[in-house]
């Protein structure tokens, strides 16, 4: 049962950047598996001696998350296709939480904006309505 966890895996949920269901299999996991608890214990030994693999390493400093322009132009349809399929990969397959994050934030960044536009178009339009001629028939 411990091997259905790669060490990666263990890392990503001692630095709590699973998914949520992920991460939900592998606490039950623990609960019930001595060895896999002891496993989890000898990664986390590791880390605190300072040693680090090198895919920890990235997932620590966010190696590969794209920038908010990229997502944006990722967002816009304008990025490169290759570039485009990365972010996707990044998002569909690895769901990496910093890039879901990212998209969602730019996303409601984007709802938000459009809704500002509105209110501040009909704001404009109520104040002046006033002052518009009126249509000669």
């Amino acid at each position: 049962m411990t091997e259905e966890f790669t060490d990666a895996e263990l890392e990503s949920f001692l630095d709590e950047t699973l998914d949520g269901e992920h991460a939900i299999e592998i606490e039950q996991a623990l609960r019930s598996d001595r060895t896999l608890l002891e496993r989890l214990s000898q990664i986390n030994g590791r880390r605190d001696a300072g040693m680090h693999t090198l895919g920890e390493i990235w997932r620590r400093n966010q190696i590969g998350v794209p920038t908010r322009e990229e997502m944006g132009n990722h967002l816009l349809g304008v990025l490169e296709d290759a570039h485009s399929d990365y972010i996707r990969f990044r998002l569909e397959v690895l769901k990496c939480p910093f890039t879901i994050a990212m998209k969602k934030d730019l996303v409601n960044q984007h709802e938000e904006s459009a809704e500002d536009s509105k209110k501040r178009r009909n704001k404009i339009y109520d104040s002046s309505s006033g002052y518009l001629p009126k249509k000669q028939s």
